[in-house]
C-alpha cells in the first residue's frame, strides 16, 4: 500500500533529477488541458462524440464540403476563446525559464503552452489559433466574426482551413524531425497527460529511453509507459503534480 512518504520520495527523486539537468524535454497530451476546461476529443462529451471524425476531420471531408467541416472548427474556436492555461502549463514554462526544459512537444492544438509563457513549443498537430490557405499557404488568425459566411476564403481565392493536422494529412516534417532529435538528445523526458496511444508522438518517450534518458511521468492513472519505461511516476492531475515538482526544484536550487 502506497503511503504519503512514498509519494514524497518520488517527488524528491523527480526534483533532484530535474534540478541536475539543463537538457530535459516535455511531451504533453490532452490530459494537461482538461484542467483548463477542454474535454479530451475522445471522451464521452468530447468533440468526436458530436462531430464524427470521418465527416468533419479528414482532408477528404474538408475538400468535399468545407462549409460543413468549418461548423465544427468554429464551434471549437468558440470553446477555446475563453480558455486559460492552468498551473500545469505555467509549471512547464517555469522549468524552461529556470533552464531545465529545452522544449515542450505537444499533441494539443490549443496553444496554451505558448499562452503560459513556454517559448520553444513543437506542435505535432498544429495550432487552432491560426488558419492557413490550402492554395497559397498564407496564414492568418482565426476570426470568429466570419462564422456566418462559412469556410473562410483567402485573398487569393483559395479556401482556408484550420492550421491543424486533419486525418489524411502528415505530421509536419519540422515537428517530426525536431522532436526526434530532441528525444534522442535529452537526458530527462517528462510525460504529461498523454495516454501513450497516439502515434507517432507516443514513440518519443521510448526513443528517449533507448538513448539513456530518465522518464518522469505525470498522469492521473498508469499508462502503457508506466510499467515499461517510466522511472518515476507522479500520479495526479498535472495542475497539482507539476507545480509541486517545480517548487521542490526551486527549493533545491536555493
Amino acid at each position: 500500500m502506497k503511503t504519503h512518504k512514498d509519494d514524497d520520495n518520488l517527488y524528491e527523486r523527480a526534483a533532484e533529477t530535474v534540478k541536475n539537468t539543463t537538457n530535459a524535454i516535455a511531451v504533453t497530451g490532452a490530459g494537461i488541458s482538461v484542467e483548463s476546461g477542454i474535454p479530451d476529443f475522445r471522451s464521452a462529451g468530447g468533440l468526436w462524440a458530436r462531430y464524427p471524425p470521418d465527416e468533419y476531420a479528414t482532408m477528404d471531408a474538408f475538400f468535399r464540403d468545407p462549409d460543413k467541416v468549418w461548423e465544427m472548427w468554429y464551434e471549437l474556436a468558440e470553446e477555446l476563446k475563453g480558455v486559460q492555461p492552468n498551473p500545469g502549463h505555467y509549471a512547464l514554462a517555469e522549468l524552461e525559464r529556470l533552464g531545465h526544459i529545452k522544449a515542450v512537444i505537444t499533441q494539443n492544438i490549443d496553444a496554451l503552452h505558448q499562452h503560459a509563457g513556454s517559448n520553444t513549443v513543437i506542435e505535432y498537430h498544429g495550432n487552432a489559433d491560426q488558419i492557413a490557405c490550402t492554395a497559397c499557404f498564407r496564414h492568418r488568425a482565426m476570426d470568429l466574426s466570419q462564422r456566418a459566411l462559412g469556410a473562410p476564403r483567402c485573398e487569393c481565392g483559395g479556401v482556408m482551413k484550420p492550421d491543424v493536422v486533419l486525418f489524411g494529412e502528415v505530421i509536419p516534417e519540422y515537428a517530426m524531425k525536431t522532436s526526434d532529435m530532441l528525444a534522442r538528445g535529452c537526458d530527462v523526458l517528462i510525460v504529461v497527460g498523454t495516454s501513450a496511444q497516439v502515434y507517432p508522438a507516443a514513440s518519443l518517450p521510448y526513443l528517449a529511453k533507448e538513448h539513456g534518458a530518465k522518464i518522469i511521468e505525470c498522469n492521473t492513472q498508469p499508462t502503457n509507459f508506466t510499467g515499461v519505461i517510466t522511472d518515476i511516476f507522479l500520479e495526479g492531475p498535472a495542475g497539482q503534480t507539476l507545480p509541486k515538482l517545480v517548487a521542490l526544484v526551486k527549493e533545491k536550487k536555493e
